[in-house]
C-alpha cells in the first residue's frame, strides 16, 4: 500500500473577546505574510467597529472583579500566564520569526524576554502601591493616605515593530495595575498577540479583562479613542499622524492618554508604564477614637 501525503491542517486564528474565541462580526479576514519572502502565513480576522464596542462591553464587565481583587492574587493569576507561554515557547519562537524576519535564535531569545517581562511586572502588582502612595503630612489631627487605584478600561494599541516582547510590555503594566485590557494588535504581524490570546484563556485571567483585536489599526482606534467607556489610551503603535487624531479624539471624554515614542523593548522598562494607568485615592480621617 502506497504511503499517503497527509493534508495540512492550517491554524484558524480568531479574536479573543470576553474570554471567547470569536470571529469578526464582519466575516472578513486579511492576509498576513512573512516579513522576508511575502509568503502567506494565515488569514486574519479584520476586525470591525461592532467588534471593538462587543470588546470594550466585555473589559469593563470584567473590571470590577479584577480590580477588586487582592494585589497578591493578580500577581499569582499573572505569573500562571508566563508559566503558559513558557509552555508553548517553541510555537511562539515560530511565529516571532515569521512576523518579524528573526534567525530561529533571535526569535527564541524574544520570547524568552517577553516570559522575563511578564514575570516582572506580575512581581510588581503587590509593590507599585508602595512606590506611589503613602501617607501625607497635615497641619491638624488627621491621617491622610494616598493610596492608587487602577483607572479602568485601557485600549491599547500595540507596537508594530516588536509583536510579542512589544505586546506584553504595553499589555502586562495594564492589567498588572488592575485595569482592563482592549489590545488592537500589530496590523501587520498579528499572529503572535492572536496565539497569546489562547495563553490567557487556559490561564487564571478572569473573561473580559484582556480583549485582542486584529485589523487595521486606523480602523479600530478611531471608535475605542471616542468610546465613552473607555478611559486611557495607549498610543504605542500608532503612527504620529494617527496618534494626534486619536488623541484629539479622547479628549473628548478626558481619556489618559500615553503618547507614542522611540522605545527599545529590550530595555529596562522601569515603572512608568504601570503608573500611567493609575489613579490616586486620598483618604482623611481623624486621629484618635
Amino acid at each position: 500500500m502506497s504511503e499517503q501525503t497527509r493534508l495540512a491542517v492550517f491554524k484558524t486564528y480568531k479574536l479573543y473577546v470576553g474570554g471567547k474565541f470569536p470571529r469578526s462580526e464582519s466575516g472578513r479576514v486579511y492576509e498576513v505574510t512573512d516579513s522576508k519572502g511575502g509568503n502567506w502565513l494565515a488569514n486574519a480576522p479584520l476586525s470591525s467597529r461592532k467588534d471593538a464596542r462587543d470588546a470594550v462591553v466585555a473589559a469593563r464587565k470584567a473590571v470590577p472583579g479584577w480590580s477588586g481583587a487582592t494585589a497578591y492574587n493578580r500577581g499569582q493569576v499573572l505569573y500562571r500566564v508566563a508559566e503558559m507561554l513558557e509552555g508553548r515557547r517553541e510555537q511562539f519562537a515560530r511565529e516571532v520569526a515569521d512576523a518579524e524576519g528573526l534567525s530561529k535564535s533571535k526569535a527564541a531569545a524574544a520570547v524568552d524576554a517577553a516570559v522575563d517581562r511578564w514575570v516582572w511586572y506580575a512581581g510588581w502588582t503587590d509593590k507599585i502601591a508602595q512606590v506611589v502612595g503613602g501617607a501625607n503630612p497635615v497641619a491638624g489631627p488627621f491621617f491622610n493616605l494616598s493610596t492608587p487605584e487602577p483607572t479602568g478600561v485601557v485600549a491599547v494599541l500595540a507596537p508594530q515593530d516588536s509583536s510579542l516582547l512589544g505586546l506584553v510590555s504595553v499589555l502586562a503594566p495594564v492589567i498588572a495595575t488592575g485595569n482592563a485590557a482592549v489590545v488592537v494588535a500589530a496590523e501587520r504581524a498579528p499572529l503572535p498577540a492572536l496565539s497569546f490570546g489562547e495563553v490567557l484563556a487556559s490561564s487564571d485571567v478572569p473573561a473580559g479583562v484582556v480583549n485582542i483585536l486584529s485589523g487595521r489599526t486606523a480602523e479600530l482606534s478611531a471608535p475605542l479613542a471616542a468610546h465613552q467607556d473607555v478611559n486611557g489610551l495607549d498610543l504605542a503603535g500608532a503612527p504620529a499622524d494617527l496618534a494626534a487624531d486619536l488623541e484629539a479624539a479622547a479628549a473628548d471624554t478626558l481619556k489618559r492618554v500615553r503618547r507614542p515614542s522611540a522605545e527599545v523593548w529590550t530595555n529596562d522598562p522601569g515603572t512608568s508604564r504601570l503608573t500611567s494607568w493609575l489613579e490616586t485615592k486620598t483618604v482623611w480621617h481623624p486621629i484618635g477614637v
